[in-house]
C-alpha cells in the first residue's frame, strides 16, 4: 500500500448534509442495533442451552444470527460515530476493515440461506437419508468451507483495492464499499471491477441458484404429498423463504443504489444502508422465533425454569 496515501483520511461528506435529521437517525440506528444484537445473541443462547435444538437446522439459524451480529456490527456504531462526531472522517485503513466484514457478511447471509435450504431439501424430499447426509461433521465442515472462501476472496478484494492510488478523498454515502474506494483512485482498473463481480456471482447468485433449485424440487415432492404433509412442510420452510426473500430484496436494493448512487435523494442513501445492515439483522430471529414452533418452546420452557428458580430463591416467612 502506498505510504502516502494510507495517511490520508477519507471524509464523509454527506452526514453535514443530515442536517437536523442527525439527532433522530442516532437514536433510530441505534434502538435498532441494539435490539438486533439483543434479539441474535438470546436466540444463539436459546439453541445452544437446548440439547433438543442441537440439530444441522439450528446450528445453521446460530451462525446466521452471528452474521448478522458482525454485519451490523461492522457498519452501526461507525456511523453513529459520525453522525455524532464534528468530524467524519476515517482512514483507509479502517475503510478497508469495514469492506471486509460487509463484504464477508453478505456472503455470510446467502452461503447459510442456502445450506439452510439444502437442509430443507434433504429433509423434506429424503427424510430417510437426512440423519447420514446432514451430520454434524458435515455441517461444520460445509460452514468452515463457507467462512474460509469468503475471508479469503474478501481478503484478496480489499489487498487489491489498498494498492490503488487515491486522487480524491470525500465520499457522499454512509460507508465504505470497494465500489466507493475504486471510485476515488486516480486510474480506472478493469481488474478490481472483473474480481468484484466473480466474487457477486459466486457468494450471491451462486447461492440464490441453490436455494431457488432446493425450493422447486421440494415444491414437486410436496404437492404429491397429503394437505397435512402439504402444511407441515410450508410451515417448516415459511422462516426460510421469508428470510431469504427479505434479504434478497435488501440485497437487490443495495446493489441498484450503488449503481446509481448519485442519482438519488440523500434519504434513500440511509434507508438502503439501513434497510441491509441493520434490518436483516433484526428481523430474522424475530421471523424464527415466531415461526418455529421448537424454538418457542424452548423459550417458553427457559423462562418457566427462570420462574421457578426465582420462586425458590425467594425467602419465606
Amino acid at each position: 500500500m502506498n505510504s502516502s496515501v494510507s495517511t490520508v483520511p477519507i471524509t464523509f461528506t454527506i452526514y453535514s448534509s443530515l442536517g437536523l435529521y442527525n439527532f433522530a437517525l442516532v437514536i433510530c440506528i441505534f434502538v435498532l442495533y441494539v435490539s438486533g444484537v439483543c434479539i441474535n445473541l438470546f436466540l444463539v443462547v436459546v439453541i445452544c442451552m437446548e440439547p433438543r435444538l442441537h440439530r444441522p437446522m439450528y446450528v445453521l439459524l446460530v451462525n446466521l444470527a452471528l452474521s448478522g451480529v458482525m454485519g451490523s456490527s461492522s457498519v452501526c456504531p461507525n456511523i453513529i460515530k459520525h453522525l455524532i462526531a464534528n468530524r467524519q472522517e476515517t482512514s483507509l485503513e479502517g475503510c478497508l476493515a469495514q469492506v471486509f466484514f460487509t463484504n464477508v457478511y453478505g456472503g455470510c447471509i446467502f452461503c447459510i440461506l442456502a445450506l439452510m435450504a439444502y437442509d430443507r431439501y434433504v429433509s423434506i424430499c429424503k427424510p430417510l437419508l437426512y440423519h447420514s447426509i446432514m451430520t454434524p461433521a458435515k455441517v461444520k465442515l460445509m460452514l468452515m468451507g463457507v467462512y474460509f472462501v469468503l475471508s479469503s476472496s474478501s481478503a484478496v478484494q480489499v489487498y487489491l483495492t489498498s494498492r490503488l492510488r487515491l486522487c480524491r478523498h470525500t465520499v457522499d454515502k454512509l460507508l465504505c464499499d470497494s465500489l466507493v474506494i475504486a471510485n476515488l483512485s486516480c486510474t480506472k482498473t478493469t481488474l478490481i471491477s472483473v474480481y468484484g463481480l466473480c466474487c457477486a456471482i459466486c457468494a450471491i447468485i451462486f447461492p440464490c441458484f441453490l436455494v431457488i433449485l432446493s425450493y422447486v424440487h421440494i415444491f414437486i415432492v410436496v404437492l404429491k404429498t397429503s394437505k397435512e404433509s402439504q402444511r407441515k412442510a410450508l410451515q417448516t420452510c415459511t422462516p426460510h423463504l421469508v428470510t431469504f426473500i427479505n434479504f434478497s430484496v435488501a440485497s437487490f436494493f443495495g446493489v441498484i443504489y450503488n449503481r446509481l448512487s448519485y442519482e438519488v435523494p440523500k434519504a434513500v442513501n440511509v434507508l438502503t444502508c439501513i434497510n441491509f445492515f441493520v434490518i436483516p439483522p433484526l428481523l430474522h430471529p424475530i421471523i424464527y422465533g415466531i415461526k418455529m414452533k421448537e424454538i418457542r418452546q424452548s423459550i417458553n420452557k427457559m423462562m418457566k425454569d427462570k420462574i421457578t428458580q426465582v420462586s425458590f430463591r425467594k425467602p419465606h416467612c
